[in-house]
């Protein structure tokens, strides 16, 4: 199965396909912490998820912005997945952006039954928060096997979004 031209176009369509993400976080030693997030975004450029500012990943996040996060679609049959990797700069939504960003974060979760978070659920006393990753570099995975990979090795290949 060949990859099409447009890998842009693919990495849209994986995005827009996928509601979780695989999050990569750095630990104080250094060390990966990956965490499955459910996810949204606003035109590929912010994405958005919902996490208790006590979880391992949120800590990391305030400690070392720096992230990665990778979406895919894990149920299609080997050697027909498509995966999109994007580094990103990531934060806890300020509070004085909830408003607009909430607004941002769920405009199309709507029609998925997602819940609809109101900034007063995540902020103050609220147990959870809004968080957001703004990317910094997209890759698209170029399997081995791809007639256009001339190596034969799975690759990634940056592509802007």
């Amino acid at each position: 199965m060949a990859l099409p031209d447009d890998l842009a176009g693919m990495a849209r369509g994986v995005i827009d396909a996928n509601r979780y993400m695989t999050l990569g976080t750095a630990e104080p030693d250094g060390g990966p912490r990956v965490s499955p997030v459910f996810f949204s975004h606003a035109g590929y450029r912010t994405f958005y998820w919902v996490s208790s500012p006590l979880a391992r990943h949120s800590a990391n996040i305030a400690a070392r912005p720096g992230v990665e996060f990778v979406v895919y679609d894990s149920s299609v049959p080997v050697g027909a997945g498509r995966a999109v990797y994007v580094g990103a700069t990531a934060e806890e939504v300020p509070a004085e952006q909830l408003t607009a960003a909430c607004d941002e974060a769920f405009a199309d979760t709507a029609e998925s039954g997602v819940r609809q978070f109101r900034p007063d659920e995540v902020s103050g006393d609220a147990p959870l928060r809004l968080y957001r990753a703004r990317p910094t570099r997209y890759e698209v995975h170029v399997p081995g096997r791809d007639p256009k990979n001339e190596t034969g090795i799975d690759t990634r290949r940056e592509i802007t979004l």
